[in-house]
């Protein structure tokens, strides 16, 4: 009885030990082929890796040369703007002065006002003027302050420092004062004080 037991416990063992040893080999079979298939992902990892940066390289270069290509250009077209320029400025320079070729705008004088005049009369001889002049607004309300004289000098007093130069303003201040509605109270105001002749 003990033999049999021997022998049936060497069979299992013996038993059980091939089948381990087949699981060993499989298991090895298996990482061999895991590692295989890692090499193989590396490898192409590598060569995935090595083209992205050629290609980066390619693009680098491309840029590179676009780059000195539009440099070389912009230096091209400074360098011949520089030229013109320089002989724009001799020609200025040593262009010979023609007094029968030189034309400059004729200028019209500036008017005067002191308020004893209609205003809506001034006003339209000095539009006239500016515009032959070619004043901007600007230069227009300089010049009509300029213009003003007497009682008429007086209203710039009333205007602040900063709307000097606004032509609106000064017009506006100038209407109120010396308008036509001005002129019919001044009209009206000389009939009441005149004496009639007996």
């Amino acid at each position: 009885m003990r033999k049999e037991q021997e022998e049936m416990k060497n069979q299992i063992q013996s038993h059980v030990e091939s089948k381990v040893e087949e699981i060993k080999d499989h298991l090895n079979s298996c990482i061999e082929k895991i590692e295989e298939v890692v090499q193989s992902v590396k490898r192409e990892i590598g060569e995935v890796k090595g083209e992205v940066e050629r290609k980066i390289e390619e693009v680098e270069d491309k840029v590179h040369g676009k780059i000195e290509e539009v440099k070389e250009k912009v230096q091209v077209k400074i360098g011949d703007l520089e030229k013109r320029l320089s002989e724009f400025e001799d020609r200025s320079i040593n262009f010979p002065s023609n007094p029968d070729l030189t034309y400059s705008r004729p200028t019209v004088k500036s008017l005067t006002f002191e308020g004893q005049t209609s205003w809506t009369v001034f006003k339209t001889q000095f539009d006239v003027v500016s515009s032959a002049n070619g004043w901007n607004n600007r230069v227009k309300a300089s010049q009509l302050g300029a213009s003003l004289r007497g009682s008429a000098a007086e209203v710039l007093q009333g205007i602040p420092s900063d709307k000097l130069t606004d032509l609106m303003t000064i017009e506006n201040a100038l209407e109120a004062r010396f308008g036509d509605s001005h002129l019919i109270q001044f009209y009206r105001t000389e009939l009441k004080t005149r004496r009639q002749k007996p």
